[in-house]
């Protein structure tokens, strides 16, 4: 296996000003619906407004309407949304990076989550590396973790993980304020909790010399979707986190602070509003953060455990570095192993594309390239 290394550290030298950044514009979007079908269209979007404190974000947990991500659906909705967007246009979407909004997180913030580790799988096609998720890895790390024992007193990570999307389901409303009646608005608190419903907004980006197309899934519009594709979209992040009682705490809150930055950051969400609870999963209070200010509040007030400075510049020079040797044919694979400072780079198949390219992608491209 002939692998390549990419050293994260020593960090110094992904100080000083920040690399060029293309201020993400959304470019298309789609919708996965309550049982998880795909839609090109915005029927899943959501409008944000403010639960009604204190409130129980345990409550329904047994009604749980829980998607099974389990399945590998590769970029295949991205990839399709792309397809149906260059059919409209006419013209290609450019980009030197195709990738889920998640993959980049990662990369983005490694060289400050020295702890977790990812593995991806990419290629080249028509000279755009795309980049995915290595499925068999992922759950893998879902099972540890779903195993791993907690301390006494504590909840398990499912009810956790239930307590972030209750608290999305008490702070949306599937029309916007104005038409929604008093008792929609009051009886989201009674809601089923489904996180199969997604809209995912596919946006044009790019960190340095890397031009990129990015898809995620977006919590909620602040007010509604301008007319004018041009014009930013007031997008609210929806976070949940617990409440900082002393230093320790603070830490952990910093920490997080890091990954609700990068996937704001990535998808051009202005707005992150963090609801914090106590350990029986009350939520007692939300806190509203503007995306921008956050690396400038955790240098000037925080710990110093991050810098989003380099995490900008890190990721420009990745992204230049993978370019260069994820060429013709081929599927690869990044790793980065767990309180690993390096990512490795290798290849995992001589020609093709593995699975990463749909062939309706494929044969579109193809096609539009006149070979």
């Amino acid at each position: 296996m002939n692998s390549q290394a990419f050293d994260v550290f020593p960090l110094e030298r992904f100080q000083g000003s920040n690399a060029a950044i293309r201020r993400p514009r959304e470019i298309a979007c789609f919708s996965y619906d309550d049982e998880h079908r795909f839609h090109l269209d915005d029927s899943s979007l959501r409008y944000y407004y403010p639960p009604t404190l204190p409130a129980d974000l345990s409550r329904g947990f047994d009604t749980f309407q829980q998607l099974d991500d389990s399945g590998d659906e590769h970029l295949d909705a991205l990839l399709d949304t792309i397809m149906a967007h260059e059919k409209s246009t006419g013209s290609k979407c450019e980009a030197d990076i195709i990738t889920w909004r998640g993959m980049m997180t990662k990369i983005m913030t490694s060289p400050f989550d020295i702890m977790n580790g990812f593995e991806m799988n990419v290629t080249n096609f028509q000279g755009t590396v795309f980049i995915e998720e290595n499925n068999a890895y992922k759950n893998e790390q879902k099972r540890a973790q779903r195993n791993q024992r907690m301390p006494p007193g504590m909840p398990s990570q499912d009810m956790m993980s239930f307590w972030g999307y209750k608290f999305e389901t008490l702070s949306v409303l599937s029309r916007p304020w104005d038409p929604t009646t008093r008792e929609e608005i009051e009886g989201r608190v009674d809601q089923i909790v489904n996180n199969k419903a997604q809209y995912c907004s596919v946006v044009r980006t790019g960190i340095g010399k890397s031009k990129m197309i990015i898809g995620g899934e977006v919590d909620a519009v602040w007010d509604c979707k301008p007319e004018r594709k041009e014009d930013p979209i007031n997008w609210v992040e929806l976070k949940t986190s617990a409440e900082i009682h002393n230093d320790r705490d603070m830490l952990k809150y910093e920490r997080k602070l890091l990954k609700f930055w990068a996937q704001s950051f990535l998808l051009g969400v202005p707005k992150i509003i963090v609801g914090f609870r106590n350990r029986d999963g009350i939520l007692q209070r939300l806190e509203e953060l503007e995306t921008h200010s956050i690396p400038g509040k955790v240098k000037r007030f925080g710990k110093g455990t991050w810098d989003g400075n380099i995490c900008i510049n890190f990721t420009a020079e990745f992204l230049e570095w993978l370019k260069t040797k994820v060429q013709g044919e081929g599927l690869w694979r990044i790793r980065k192993r767990e309180k690993s400072p390096v990512i490795e780079l290798f290849k995992v198949e001589e020609g093709g594309h593995g699975d990463i390219i749909s062939p309706a992608f494929r044969a579109w491209r193809i096609e539009m390239s006149g070979s």
